[in-house]
């Protein structure tokens, strides 16, 4: 088997072209960030809702402008905690914070993540056109924007040439045709052939060998979990891929045992497009959430917003679908009934839980 290339980002390189993708809430802590950093990839830690399972929030405070702030200051101090637990456990792996632009503490985190030993910062849902600005003091930190088109990569490289005098280190391009979780694209554009990775990957490979006299490596994400996935993107010109649904049913993923075994006995016709609050689709495994969810029943008090997380919401602002915060965490304690279980369309490739050294050296080829 053909031996994979390393893959450098910045100052950092990494001697396999595998990034583990963020995963919140709770799914990719420090935990499985450090095994793949350990395995030689780049482990990344979603810093999404890390707040919400912590020793810092209480999460049946009444008060709710206390109930926020004591929210966002969780979310904080918990990614301090993560990163020094993935940095003790991998003392000299690559490791990357995911943080939503979406998100309403997004400068909060980018600024906590980049002070407490970050080596990269990937960044989307949304354009993150001020990540520069917020990590000026830091110039290690390789910045990595999430992108699904040529026409996103080339807004947020003209705004970063022409603001902060830099372009991104790397891009990831998720293919919203098959990632897991909120999806880039609308639901009536996800069958449009100009957003697959056969037409946005060279497009933005031959954009970025025009623009930049560095080279700029373009990551491959959404669907991919083994060799072969890995090699086709490799062969439309990306440098790497990412993937998350694949290092899900691992020893070290950072989720509940359930959750683990929910995604280990899933298959690909049990993952569905659900609506989210966020205003985009989501993609996910099917269980009695879901049913209740596309049958558009209402989520109840008890689902009240409590933390004002989102820049935009429709749970928040019209009482439409859910609180997206509370339905993931449900599910990453294990409540895989109740909850959202967020999966890519390659889900299914696993036969058991097993270590991640044990899938990056199958990925690999041994």
């Amino acid at each position: 088997m053909q031996t994979l290339p390393s893959l450098t980002i910045g100052l950092y390189t990494t001697p396999y072209p595998i990034i583990q993708g963020g995963m919140g809430i709770r799914i990719s802590g420090a935990h499985l960030a450090a095994a793949v950093a350990n395995a030689g990839g780049i482990g990344v830690i979603s810093a999404v809702g890390l707040g919400m399972n912590s020793p810092y929030f209480d999460i049946e405070e009444k008060n709710p402008k206390k109930r926020q702030e004591q929210f966002f200051e969780a979310n904080r101090l918990a990614l301090i905690d993560e990163l020094n637990k993935a940095r003790t456990l991998s003392p000299n792996g690559v490791i990357g914070v995911n943080i939503m632009v979406a998100a309403r503490d997004y400068e909060t985190l980018v600024r906590t993540a980049v002070d407490h030993g970050v080596n990269l910062i990937i960044s989307g849902a949304g354009l993150p056109l001020t990540l520069p600005e917020l990590t000026a003091h830091r110039p290690e930190v390789a910045l990595v924007p999430i992108v699904s088109s040529q026409r996103a990569a080339q807004v947020i490289c003209k705004k970063w040439q022409r603001s902060f005098g830099r372009l991104p280190d790397a891009f990831v391009v998720e293919n919203p045709q098959a990632a897991g979780g909120h999806l880039g694209a609308k639901a009536e554009e996800l069958d449009d052939p100009a957003l697959g990775p056969e037409r946005v990957i060279p497009e933005l490979v031959s954009y970025l060998a025009e623009t930049s006299r560095t080279p700029i490596p373009v990551i491959a994400a959404g669907g991919i979990g083994d060799r072969a996935s890995l090699n086709q993107a490799l062969a439309l010109g990306a440098s790497g891929v990412q993937m998350g649904t694949r290092f899900i049913p691992t020893e070290e993923c950072d989720a509940d045992q359930r959750y683990k075994e929910f995604h280990l006995n899933a298959k690909p016709e049990d993952v569905v497009l659900v609506p989210s609050p966020v205003g985009l689709p989501g993609r996910a495994l099917h269980n009695p959430f879901v049913d209740r969810i596309l049958a558009g029943v209402a989520p109840g008090p008890q689902n009240q917003c409590f933390a004002n997380c989102l820049q935009v919401c429709k749970f928040r602002d019209r009482r439409e679908t859910y609180c997206i915060l509370r339905a993931l965490d449900r599910a990453s304690r294990g409540d895989v009934e109740n909850g959202l279980v967020f999966a890519g369309s390659g889900v299914g490739r696993s036969d058991r839980i097993l270590p991640v050294a044990e899938l990056m050296a199958e990925l690999v080829g041994g």
